[in-house]
């Protein structure tokens, strides 16, 4: 069982978001070596794939983020095979709204401004390329697709990275530190294209989740907070992008 528990993880990961840490690491090394600071280059989120034709770069981005959650899915729907009321116990539902809610809103200032400063930190110190978050150009979707891929993340990464490993990994017998120590540089790993700076920050933003998570059994306050801080990022770069120099 233990072992059946492990390679379904590995799995899991493998089409969804350990893929995701292979690209960014190979992405790194390509940037590592072009022969430029970290700090000199850019890092484009959320790129228009046919800004001439709209209408279709409308149906790339929604099916981008509706395909992004299938992982989601099949991990819930490996879970509940065991257990029906997998969900529930993972907190993935929306019995106690408020709860989280605030919860998350108070996560996103714990983990948003001190990960801000760390971006500069890093950047300044050519750890870090610089991230134009929001690239879909002057379309009326531009927008809603933006807080549609913040919802996608979030939801994609608390419940995979958390609701789902935590419960596969701790009955493969795993502590509660390795669990939170492995699933946390994960999520570093596969945020290693932006640099070393989006490693470190998501690191920690994965051991302070983590622990919340061991306290509440809940993942809904880590999809509001995740939600939250990539909102902040994406829709407040597309707004501030042409008005603001520093970004």
């Amino acid at each position: 069982m233990r072992r059946r528990h492990l390679t379904e993880t590995w799995l899991v990961l493998g089409v969804s978001l350990g893929a995701s840490a292979v690209w960014a690491v190979l992405s790194l090394l390509r940037k590592l070596t072009a022969g430029q600071p970290l700090g000199e280059q850019t890092t484009a989120m959320n790129s228009a794939v046919t800004p001439d034709r709209p209408w279709l770069d409308l149906a790339y981005q929604l099916a981008q983020i509706g395909l992004a959650l299938v992982p989601v899915a099949l991990a819930l729907h490996l879970l509940t095979r065991d257990d029906p009321r997998a969900r529930f116990g993972m907190g993935a539902d929306f019995t106690k709204p408020w709860q989280d809610l605030w919860r998350g809103v108070l996560l996103t200032a714990v983990i948003g401004i001190p990960g801000l400063g760390l971006y500069f930190v890093a950047r300044g110190l050519d750890l870090n390329t610089t991230i134009a978050a929001a690239n879909l150009g002057e379309t009326w979707w531009a927008l809603p697709v933006l807080v549609l891929a913040s919802v996608q993340n979030a939801v994609l990464e608390e419940v995979v990275m958390v609701g789902y490993l935590f419960k596969r990994w701790g009955q493969a017998g795993w502590s509660t530190w390795r669990i939170m120590l492995t699933s946390a540089v994960i999520r570093g790993t596969y945020h290693l294209y932006q640099g070393f700076g989006g490693f470190v920050g998501n690191v920690v933003m994965g051991l302070v989740f983590g622990w919340l998570y061991t306290r509440t059994k809940r993942v809904g306050p880590l999809v509001v907070a995740h939600t939250l801080l990539d909102v902040v990022a994406f829709v407040g770069y597309a707004l501030l992008k042409d008005r603001v120099g520093w970004l």
